[in-house]
């Protein structure tokens, strides 16, 4: 080997070497960052988080559609193929997930001062289980990208969240689960819980727009005899999937969660295992005043760790505007839940078609055997043209801003 091939060789290793260094050193300034109990911009600037949550898009819930025992996506699907045929149900849920969040929905909520958006989505979206219309080669992927590749154009950043995980979480409707946090005493859970987490992380560790991880919504619910049992498992939870995570991906936030509704930070002992973590409230009613949040605060302030309300909403355009001003001069961001839903308390309310009522009446009556099932069916042309005709109705040209809504959330 000629000194002329060693000095090449020499200067093309500190070249790879430099560049894989500085190729990092640009990731990581390039990703929102945590600063004490602050988010900073790649530019140095504090960030507070202002937006909206994409719920029932990917993880339907039954009251945004019109309906009140039908609740979870489960529910919702079965009740669907029991009123209008599995294949039928298959192609609303792809027309669904086409048309319920597009580009225009993004532009949208960009075009009202919101900076962030929550994606809540179901963990079977990465998985070969049968859901919102297919049995294999789901579309998580798909979606997300599409989303985030819109939030781009028009300048939002993207919280991911896993707002149902394998076995369930909460152990209520809006896990999709079996009426129990499985997920919590499941170790197949678990793995899967922590696999799907550093899949998607491993896809999206050098995208920018991403803000963070917001691993797991509102876990435990507060109707189980042994909750504090329950609750003890979280932190352990948290620590084993970021690490997982952290395996393939060193940049983006993680988002944790508290039990009961994501209120309860008490059973958290120890948050200096990740130098990138910061907390998520929710609050529902209640006192439109820094008095509602006191708890978060004290707490947020006690691991000096920045906290954001991932969820609040569904009161009147005075109540909010208080509690965001209460937020506003206590530094904890937020994004209202949700974006589009039935009526209103939304962003866009969607006007429910022509026949949409025997849909929704179908959804309550009862149907625990099949005789009650046939009873109960509606007329098929009229269910399935109700259901097309929903599709149109949640475009969002075809739904109503409800700029009072908007307003009261002072994303200007």
């Amino acid at each position: 080997m000629t000194m002329k091939t060693l000095k090449f060789l020499s200067v093309a290793l500190f070249l790879s070497i430099f560049c894989a260094c500085t190729d990092k050193d640009m990731q990581a300034d390039a990703f929102i960052r945590i600063s004490g109990q602050d988010l900073v911009t790649p530019d140095g600037e504090k960030f507070f988080i202002k937006g909206t949550n994409l719920g029932n898009w990917l993880n339907p819930e039954g009251y945004m559609f019109g309906f009140r025992k039908t609740n979870s996506a489960g529910m919702i699907d079965r009740m669907f193929r029991e009123m209008v045929g599995p294949d039928f149900t298959a192609e609303f849920w792809k027309l669904f997930k086409d048309n319920y969040v597009t580009r225009e929905d993004i532009g949208f909520i960009a075009s009202t001062g919101a900076n962030t958006i929550r994606v809540p989505f179901h963990y079977k979206l990465f998985t070969d289980e049968d859901y919102m219309g297919l049995t294999s080669e789901q579309d998580g992927f798909r979606r997300l990208d599409d989303v985030i590749g819109w939030c781009r154009e028009f300048g939002l950043y993207v919280i991911l969240d896993m707002h149902d995980a394998p076995g369930g979480q909460t152990g209520d409707n809006i896990d999709d689960s079996h009426g129990y946090p499985w997920l919590l005493e499941s170790e197949a859970s678990q793995q899967l819980f922590c696999d799907i987490w550093k899949k998607i992380a491993e896809y999206y560790r050098n995208e920018p727009v991403v803000l963070g991880y917001d691993l797991i919504n509102e876990p435990v619910a507060p109707y189980f005899e042994n909750m504090d049992e329950l609750n003890s498992m979280l932190e352990p939870l948290h620590k084993r999937v970021t690490t997982a995570i952290r395996e393939v991906d060193p940049n983006h936030i993680i988002l944790l969660g508290a039990p009961q509704w994501n209120s309860n930070f008490k059973p958290f002992k120890d948050w200096e295992y990740d130098d990138r973590l910061m907390w998520t409230c929710h609050r529902y009613g209640g006192e439109a005043s820094a008095d509602a949040i006191r708890s978060f605060i004290e707490f947020r302030d006690s691991t000096d760790m920045p906290m954001y309300m991932g969820e609040i909403g569904h009161n009147t355009d005075q109540w909010q505007e208080a509690f965001c001003k209460a937020m506003e001069e206590n530094n904890i961001g937020y994004t209202f839940w949700p974006y589009k839903k039935i009526h209103n308390s939304c962003f866009a309310g969607i006007n429910p078609p022509e026949g949409w009522d025997a849909v929704i009446e179908f959804s309550e009556a009862p149907r625990s055997t099949y005789s009650e099932i046939r009873a109960a069916r509606p007329d098929q042309a009229t269910a399935r043209k109700a259901m097309l005709d929903f599709i149109e109705a949640c475009r969002l040209e075809n739904c109503i801003p409800q700029e009072g809504y908007i307003r009261s959330l002072r994303m200007r």
